[in-house]
């Protein structure tokens, strides 16, 4: 009986565990899609491409990863030095460097 009571509440809190990574994961999956449909548009700049021009300019520090935002339409680079992470923002159509923090 008691098995019983417990598996609903069990079921509840894993479920809300797992939901907002799901949901997160969902979105990032949309702005990876809007990402590309704007790359074919000629809208915005290639990953690599922004790799390429703010990756050397980080020298001394290790990269983690990018993510992109379809909202700002700008990528944002995350790095580690020192045991701090910087996070770089990068206007997907220009290329230009808008923001880093310290």
């Amino acid at each position: 009986m008691m098995r019983k009571a417990i598996a609903p509440v069990v079921t509840a809190a894993l479920l809300a565990a797992v939901l907002p990574n799901v949901s997160a994961h969902a979105q990032n999956r949309g702005d990876q899609g809007q990402v590309r449909k704007e790359m074919r548009a000629g809208n915005v700049r290639p990953l690599r491409e922004i790799e390429r021009i703010v990756l050397p300019q980080m020298r001394g520090m290790q990269y983690l990863g990018p993510e992109y935002d379809a909202a700002a339409m700008a990528y944002r680079l995350k790095f580690i030095h020192d045991g701090r992470v910087v996070f770089v923002d990068i206007d997907a159509r220009s290329g230009r460097i808008i923001r880093r923090s310290n």
